[in-house]
């Protein structure tokens, strides 16, 4: 006949049960790269960080904020460019880094500005300079940021971001000074840089994410844009997504690829 067990020993087994439960999986380690578009500029807030211009309203931090158990370590940094990625913001990366999302390429051709002058003079001269840099040097730096990325995190899902169409055909008070000739010029424009992020991105072996179908109907002039137009207090904020653009669009994006 078993004996009965004492106290003791039952608090003792009960114990070992507990150090034996399974402990709860490691958080997925998720950097996100790049420039304002992934900082959050344009979302009116630099939260955490008011030289980088980041903040809670950016698509990295809803995206963590969202999936359970996720880490995220968040570099992006307003005005940064291709070799700012492989110099300083790709040292957050290692062979543990499970997630990694980036916008680039834009501050390289100066985009925002290219923009910004549009609304103070003609600026077809300079829409034709910027394109020639796009198909000229940009994919050579591009080519050499994406290799740092994977040679730091060799086991990471890299998504790459393009740049939202800021214009759909018309003009508007959001975008004071900016012609229609000139709106299609800058559209086309951003359709030349997505198409080499996508093909460059892709050759690294990384995903392409276009978000031109999200900003679908959310234009600078729309009733609910997803691109600020012009915005004088903070002025890093015009030509950027507004909050609705980093929730709406950008973090939706990220999330169906990477759950």
């Amino acid at each position: 006949m078993l004996r009965r067990l004492s106290l003791p020993i039952v608090a003792a087994l009960a114990l070992v049960a507990l150090h034996a439960a399974p402990a709860q999986a490691a958080p997925d380690q998720y950097v996100a790269l790049g420039d304002s578009y992934s900082a959050g500029n344009g979302a009116a807030s630099s939260n955490l960080s008011l030289g980088c211009g980041r903040n809670t309203y950016a698509y990295p931090s809803l995206v963590a904020a969202q999936r359970p158990n996720t880490a995220l370590t968040f570099v992006a940094c307003q005005g940064a460019v291709t070799t700012d990625v492989t110099n300083s913001q790709a040292g957050s990366l290692s062979a543990s880094t499970k997630y990694v999302t980036i916008t680039i390429g834009g501050n390289d051709i100066g985009f925002v500005s290219l923009v910004v002058s549009c609304t103070l003079a003609n600026c077809a001269s300079t829409i034709a300079s910027a394109n020639t840099q796009i198909t000229g040097s940009l994919p050579a730096k591009l080519d050499a940021t994406y290799a740092a990325i994977r040679g730091r995190a060799p086991n990471a899902t890299v998504v790459v971001l393009g740049y939202p169409k800021p214009f759909a055909g018309r003009t508007c008070s959001a975008a004071p000074g900016v012609t229609l000739a000139e709106a299609n010029g800058l559209n086309a424009l951003v359709d030349n840089l997505d198409d080499v992020i996508r093909t460059r991105a892709r050759a690294a072996g990384f995903t392409y994410a276009d978000p031109n179908s999200s900003w679908s109907g959310h234009d600078v002039c729309a009733a609910t844009p997803y691109t600020n137009g012009w915005v004088v207090i903070p002025a890093t904020d015009t030509y950027h997504p507004t909050r609705a653009g980093y929730s709406g669009g950008y973090a939706p994006l990220v999330r169906s690829i990477i759950g």
